[in-house]
């Protein structure tokens, strides 16, 4: 779980992204958690984009898809999302604001 000022943190890097995955009317598929896990795994940080004709909103989406790669939502803006997975082997993002947990 994300604290909001790591949240606000990784919306600052977010906002230079380009979007690299689309949801269309196929809507969340395995297939598709698979490829956004294996981005998320590279770039610890995607930002992705729900199409209109997908029936889905962006937080249906955003949510299904961190369930089933186990990211966090970062962020959730008209229909592009952001999601967030730790590499702990080899984390790309740094200084990342530390948990008071």
């Amino acid at each position: 779980m994300l604290t909001s000022k790591q949240r606000a943190y990784l919306r600052g890097i977010a906002s230079t992204y380009d979007t690299i995955f689309q949801i269309g009317k196929g809507g969340v598929t395995e297939a598709m958690c698979k490829d956004i896990s294996e981005a998320l795994r590279k770039r610890e940080l995607i930002k992705l984009r729900v199409l209109e004709n997908s029936g889905w909103t962006a937080r249906e989406a955003a949510d299904a898809v961190a369930e089933q790669t186990g990211a966090d939502v970062v962020q959730v803006i008209g229909s592009r999302f952001v999601l967030f997975k730790r590499n702990e082997k080899e984390p790309v993002i740094e200084n990342i604001p530390k948990s008071n947990k």
